[in-house]
C-alpha cells in the first residue's frame, strides 16, 4: 500500500483579500476621479479632428452608341477582382495625385501639413539644442505628403467595385475638399491616360496604314501577274479550266464505256440466240424492231389460218402446204432481221470503243495539264492568302484609326470611373469623443486601482491563512506486504493500519525460529549492535502524517531473521554486478511474496538495463499490479500459438520495465506446448539484458526448464517461518546451492517524492 503526503503550507484567504477593496474605497474613488478628470480635460481641450469620405465607383462609362463597331457589350468592361481594386487603391494614393491635390489646394501654406509654417519658439530652441530634428532638412513636398498620408485612408469596399477615400483634418471644410479633389485628380488622370493612349494609337496607325496599303497593292499585283503568266483560267465552281475539262471528259468517258459494254452484251445475246436456234422474243432489241413486229403479226395470222384449214383438210392439201410454206418464209425473214440488228449492235460497240480510245487519250493529256495547273494553283493561293491577310489587316487598321481619330478630334475619352458619393462637410468631430474617453478612463482607472489594492494586500501577507493538513491519497503502486509500525515508547501498533500491524507483531513474537539450519548459506551470525544514542534514535524516526493532523511515527524494527535474506536493493545490485541474464523467483508464501520479483525488476530497470518480467503464476500476481489488469494476452497465448511476441510484451505503467502477463488462453492447451518454454526463454534472453521470472510456489523440478548459464535463483519471503525454510532446503538439495533469499519488506521505491510504502 502507498500513500501521498503533503507538507503544511498557506492558502489565500479570498474573503480577507476582497475585503481590502471595501477598506480602501475612498482611496480608489479618489484615484478614479482624478484620472477621469484628467481624461475629461484632455478630451475637452484636445484639437478636434473631422473626417469625410468620398466614394469612387469603378465601372465602364462607354455608351452603347459610341462603342467601336464590332465590339460586344462587355468588350470594354474592366474585370476587377481583389487585385484590380487594390491596384486602383494604390493609384489613388500615389504621390503624383497627392502632389496635384496639395498644389491645387495650397496645403503647403497650412501649419497642419507643414510644421515649419509659424514655428513656435520652443520648437526652434529644441532644434538648436539638437533635441529635435530640423524639418527644414526635408523638402517641403515630402513634408506635406507625409502629413497627407498620415491623414489619408484609401480602401476598397468589400465585395464591391467602390473605393472609399477618407481624409481627416482639423478644418471640416478641408476634410471634405481633399477627398473630392483626390477623386477628381484620379478621374482626370485616368482620362489623360486614355487620351494619351488614344493619341499614341492614332500616331501608330497612320504610318502603318500607309505601309499596308502599298503592301496590299503589291500583293494583288503579284496575284494578277502570276495568274496571267501561268494561264490559270478559272472555270465554274472557282476551278481552273483544265481541271473543269478533265472532269467533263471523265464523265463522258464513263458514259461511252457504259454504252459500249451494253452494245457488246446485246450483240452477244443475239448471236447466241441465232446460233443456238433459240427464241428471239426475249431480246428487247429484237422486239423493239417494227419490221419484226409486223412479221410476228403475219406469223400469228398464218398459224391461225393453218389451224382453221387443219380442221377440214389434211396436211398434204395444197392450201395447207402453201400456208406452211409462207410461215417458214416468215421465220427466215425474222432471223435475217435479227442478224441485221446484231450487226448494227456490233457496229455500235465498235464505234463506242473507238470513241472510248479517243476520250482516254484526251483525259491523259488533261491529267498532265491539270497536275501542272494544280502546282501553279498552290503558288497562286499562297499569293492570294498573303494579299487577303494584308487587306484584312489594312481594313482593321483603317477602322481603328477612324475611331481613334474621331475621338481625338472630338476630345471624347470616357473614363471607367465616376464619383459615386462626394464628401460632405462633417458637422461633428470624430476625435476626441468625450463620452467614450471619459468612460474608458474611469473603467481603466477603477480596474487598475482594484488590482493594485489586491496585489498590495496579497504581498503584505494579510490575506494569507494556514493551509489544512496533508491528507493521504491512494496511489496505484505494487501491493506491498504489511508490517508493523510502532511508536518508540508505545507498544501499540501505528494508527495507519492497526489490524495488520498488530497481527504482524503477534506473529513475530510467537514465531518459532529453527534451532539449526543445515545449509551454511542460510545462516546469518548475529552481530553485536551498540545501543543507539538518544540523538540517533531521534534521527531514525519516520515522519508519517495522519488524516486528522500530522503526527510523527517510528517504524517498528522487524524481528531479526537468521535465514540470511537480503533486501531489494541488494538483490538488484547482485544481479547487476554478476551480469546475470536470468533471475528466477520462487515465492513459497504465495501471491504476496511476488512483490520481490516486481521490485527487483523495476530497480534493475531504473539502473538503465533492459528488463522483462515473465509472470508464470496461476493468478497473475506479478503482472496485474504492473498493468492494472489481467486481461492482456501473455505467455499462455504465446504457448498456445494464439499471439506473437509483439502482442504479449507490454510496458509497465510505473517504470521502464516490460512484462509478459499470464495471458487469457486456455492453460491446459498452453501446458501441452511447455516444451517451447526454453526456446522462448532463449529468445527473451537475447533481446533483453535481464529476464526476471516469477514462478510462484514452484519446486526445483518446476523451474528446471527455465534455468541456463548466468541464471540467479531467488526465494522471496515475507516471514521467516518453517514453510520458507523447508522450501529453501529443498531447492538447495535439488541442485541450487547458490540460492539467495530476498524480502520486499521495508523497501521504498526511489524517485517518487511524496510516496511511502507500508513496510
Amino acid at each position: 500500500m502507498s500513500v501521498q503526503s503533503a507538507a503544511a503550507d498557506v492558502d489565500v484567504d479570498l474573503r480577507q483579500l476582497f475585503a481590502s477593496l471595501a477598506r480602501n474605497w475612498l482611496r480608489i474613488l479618489l484615484f478614479v476621479l482624478v484620472v477621469t478628470g484628467l481624461a475629461f480635460a484632455f478630451a475637452s481641450f484636445a484639437t478636434k479632428h473631422y473626417k469625410a469620405q468620398t466614394q469612387v465607383e469603378i465601372a465602364p462609362r462607354e455608351s452603347i452608341y459610341t462603342r467601336p463597331a464590332g465590339s460586344n457589350n462587355d468588350g470594354d468592361k474592366p474585370i476587377l477582382d481583389e487585385q484590380g481594386v487594390a491596384t486602383q487603391v494604390q493609384i489613388i494614393s500615389s504621390n503624383e495625385i497627392l502632389k496635384q491635390v496639395a498644389q491645387k489646394l495650397g496645403l503647403a501654406r497650412l501649419r497642419e501639413f507643414d510644421e515649419t509654417v509659424n514655428m513656435s519658439a520652443l520648437s526652434r530652441v529644441l532644434i538648436l539644442l539638437g533635441l529635435k530634428n530640423d524639418p527644414m532638412d526635408v523638402p517641403a513636398d515630402e513634408r506635406v505628403l507625409k502629413k497627407m498620408r498620415e491623414k489619408l485612408n484609401v480602401f476598397g469596399v468589400e465585395k464591391t467595385r467602390i473605393i472609399a477615400i477618407e481624409f481627416s483634418s482639423e478644418d471640416p471644410k478641408l476634410a471634405a475638399a481633399i477627398p473630392d479633389a483626390i477623386a477628381a485628380a484620379y478621374i482626370a488622370g485616368q482620362g489623360a491616360a486614355k487620351s494619351e493612349s488614344n493619341t499614341a494609337a492614332a500616331d501608330f496607325l497612320a504610318p502603318e496604314i500607309a505601309d499596308l496599303s502599298k503592301q496590299v497593292r503589291d500583293a494583288e499585283a503579284k496575284v494578277a501577274a502570276y495568274r496571267a503568266q501561268s494561264d490559270l483560267l478559272m472555270g465554274g465552281n472557282n476551278a481552273t479550266l483544265a481541271t473543269q475539262q478533265l472532269a467533263e471528259l471523265s464523265t463522258e468517258l464513263s458514259r461511252v464505256r457504259a454504252n459500249r459494254a451494253a452494245a457488246e452484251g446485246t450483240a452477244d445475246s443475239v448471236r447466241k440466240a441465232l446460233q443456238n436456234g433459240g427464241s428471239l422474243d426475249s431480246l428487247p432489241e429484237v422486239l423493239s424492231s417494227d419490221l419484226i413486229q409486223r412479221l410476228r403479226e403475219r406469223q400469228a395470222e398464218l398459224r391461225a389460218t393453218i389451224a382453221d384449214l387443219s380442221t377440214t383438210m389434211l396436211d398434204n392439201h395444197p392450201r395447207v402446204r402453201a400456208a406452211k410454206s409462207q410461215l417458214a418464209d416468215l421465220d427466215a425473214q425474222i432471223r435475217n432481221e435479227a442478224q441485221k440488228i446484231m450487226k448494227g449492235l456490233v457496229m455500235q460497240a465498235d464505234a463506242a470503243k473507238a470513241r472510248e480510245s479517243q476520250l482516254v487519250s484526251d483525259v491523259n493529256q488533261l491529267k498532265a495539264a491539270s497536275a501542272q495547273a494544280g502546282e501553279q494553283q498552290v503558288d497562286l493561293d499562297a499569293l492570294q492568302r498573303d494579299a487577303a491577310a494584308k487587306r484584312q489587316q489594312l481594313e482593321l487598321y483603317l477602322t481603328n484609326y477612324r475611331e481613334a481619330a474621331s475621338r481625338q478630334d472630338r476630345n471624347y475619352v470616357p473614363v471607367d470611373a465616376r464619383v459615386a458619393s462626394p464628401a460632405s462637410v462633417p458637422s461633428e468631430p470624430y476625435f476626441p469623443k468625450v463620452g467614450p474617453i471619459v468612460g474608458a478612463a474611469a473603467a481603466a482607472s477603477l480596474l487598475l486601482a482594484a488590482i493594485f489594492t489586491l496585489l498590495r494586500e496579497l504581498f503584505s501577507g494579510r490575506a494569507m491563512r494556514p493551509a489544512p493538513g496533508a491528507r493521504f491519497a491512494p496511489i496505484d503502486e505494487v501491493a506491498m506486504p504489511a508490517t508493523a509500525r510502532q511508536q518508540p515508547d508505545a507498544p501499540e501498533p501505528s494508527r495507519l493500519e492497526p489490524a495488520v500491524a498488530s497481527g504482524f507483531v503477534d506473529r513475530g513474537a510467537e514465531a518459532q525460529w529453527p534451532e539449526a539450519v543445515t545449509e551454511p548459506q542460510m545462516v546469518m551470525q548475529p552481530r553485536p549492535v551498540a545501543e543507539p544514542e538518544p540523538a540517533a534514535k531521534a534521527e531514525s524516526v519516520a515522519e508519517v502524517e495522519s488524516v486528522a493532523e500530522p503526527e510523527p511515527v517510528v517504524e517498528a524494527q522487524r524481528p531479526r531473521s537468521v535465514l540470511g535474506e537480503i533486501d531489494i536493493e541488494k538483490a538488484a545490485e547482485k544481479l547487476i554486478a554478476s551480469g546475470a541474464a536470468r533471475a528466477i523467483f520462487v515465492s513459497p508464501e504465495g501471491d504476496e511474496a511476488a512483490a520481490s520479483a516486481i521490485l527487483v525488476a523495476r530497480e534493475v530497470s531504473d539502473a538503465g538495463l533492459r528488463v522483462l518480467l515473465l509472470d508464470l503464476t496461476a493468478s497473475g500476481a506479478a503482472s496485474r499490479p504492473m498493468l492494472d489488469s489481467g486481461l492482456f494476452p501473455g505467455i499462455t497465448d504465446l504457448l498456445a500459438s494464439q499471439a506473437q511476441f509483439s502482442d504479449v510484451i507490454h510496458a509497465d505503467l510505473y517504470s521502464d520495465c516490460h512484462v509478459i502477463p499470464v495471458g487469457t488462453a486456455d492453460p491446459v492447451r498452453a501446458m501441452r506446448a511447455a516444451d517451447r518454454l526454453p526456446i522462448i526463454m532463449q529468445s527473451l534472453t537475447t533481446a533483453y539484458d535481464l529476464v526476471v521470472v516469477e514462478c510462484g510456489p514452484a519446486d526445483a523440478q518446476g523451474i528446471s526448464r527455465l534455468g541456463a548459464e548466468a541464471t540467479e535463483v531467488f526465494l522471496s519471503m515475507l516471514e521467516p517461518d518453517d514453510e520458507v525454510t523447508k522450501a529453501a532446503v529443498k531447492l538447495i538439495e535439488s541442485g541450487y546451492p547458490d540460492l539467495t533469499l530476498v524480502t520486499p519488506l521495508g523497501h521504498e521505491p526511489p524517485g517518487t517524492p511524496g510516496r511511502r510504502s507500508a513496510a
